[in-house]
């Protein structure tokens, strides 16, 4: 596993790079976003063309139109009813998924001269099975813990030909089983769009409303400290919300929605600490980011990479799924200096620290 020393040049790179950036199929890339895989790839994608590189980006329909996205259009695949009574028929928006991402793959292969590099920014393992096919270097980025079907993907090939990059080094290691290598380029944000805002008094707990994420736990340690709690974010998961979330909900605790980024940095801004309860092992945390940005110091569960963003400067970490012991954090935590915690995201996780190592990255093999 090979990380990156990080620099403060902003120097443009020598040579432009043309680069075919495959995103989600599922989840249009535009605001608000629907997690943090669509706002990854908008930075990224933002990011690479302002150092001179041509970025095509290959999405799902609703994109952002000043990405000047190539649509993949989930192509509903005209299956007869006899293939659909068979035992391994799968779910239908599985199986247009699919669809879309073979149909660009094959497109791909045909288009060799086009692009210096495809790099595989989702969760599909098309684009890593049919890798074989393509003359040109491609590039995955890990963005989740080890799934069965890119683990099959990566095993198609004698040696899988795929140059592999993970978001973080829990990410790395916990694939490493089976992509020893893969090379650590930690997710950046814009730290242009995500200003510092001047604290508050209550507590505020951001990202998609789904079991794993932890919004009840939030709810918890904000209740035990004495703290209100704003929660924003998309609801992915309906009867998590309403048995969890919204009994919950009162004049202290409130959901304020799924906001576009500049409504998001402003709540994230005038709150007094984040709150980050992952039930899961978190293979990164934009919501980390973004809070350090905004100069609201983090407390949350050592748990994934959190260990790995957060410092004892910016924030406060406690045992996985300990309400208790969060809301005992609280106060600690809101004692941290906001400047600190804004330089730390300047140093760590901002978006210009990012592309340079993907740059870096993406020279080493294309070499």
């Amino acid at each position: 596993m090979t990380g990156f020393r990080h620099t403060t040049s902003s120097q443009p790179p020598a040579a432009p790079l043309r680069i075919a950036l495959i995103a989600s199929a599922r989840h249009p890339i535009a605001e608000p976003f629907a997690g943090g895989l669509e706002a990854h790839t908008w930075t990224l994608c933002t990011a690479l063309r302002s150092r001179g590189h041509e970025v095509t980006v290959f999405a799902g329909p609703g994109s952002d139109p000043e990405l000047g996205v190539v649509e993949m259009p989930l192509r509903r695949a005209r299956i007869s009813a006899s293939a659909r009574r068979d035992t391994s028929m799968v779910a239908t928006p599985w199986l247009e998924e699919h669809h879309a991402y073979l149909q660009l793959m094959l497109e791909l292969a045909r288009t060799p001269s086009r692009y210096d590099l495809v790099h595989n920014n989702s969760l599909n393992y098309l684009p890593v099975a049919m890798a074989p096919a393509l003359p040109v270097p491609v590039v995955t980025t890990l963005h989740t813990p080890p799934t069965p079907w890119i683990e099959s993907a990566i095993q198609m090939a004698p040696h899988c030909p795929v140059h592999f990059s993970a978001v973080s080094a829990h990410a790395a290691a916990a694939w490493g089983h089976i992509v020893p290598a893969a090379t650590v380029v930690h997710n950046g944000i814009d730290t242009r769009r995500w200003q510092p805002g001047p604290g508050g008094d209550d507590l505020v707990w951001s990202g998609r409303i789904v079991p794993e994420k932890g919004a009840h736990l939030a709810i918890e340690a904000a209740e035990q400290s004495g703290r209100g709690l704003r929660i924003a974010g998309p609801v992915g998961d309906t009867e998590y919300f309403e048995a969890c979330v919204r009994p919950r909900l009162g004049r202290t605790i409130t959901y304020e929605g799924h906001l576009h980024q500049p409504d998001l940095r402003k709540l994230v801004g005038s709150s007094a600490a984040a709150v980050v309860t992952p039930c899961w092992d978190e293979p990164y945390g934009l919501v980390v980011a973004e809070a350090l940005a905004c100069g609201t110091p983090v407390c949350g569960f050592a748990r994934g990479a959190l260990p790995e963003i957060i410092t004892p400067a910016c924030g406060r970490l406690v045992p996985p799924g300990d309400s208790t012991a969060l809301a005992k954090a609280v106060e600690p935590t809101i004692g941290l200096s906001r400047a600190d915690a804004r330089r730390h995201a300047e140093a760590f996780c901002s978006m210009d620290v990012m592309t340079r190592g993907y740059e870096r990255f993406y020279r080493s093999v294309s070499a």
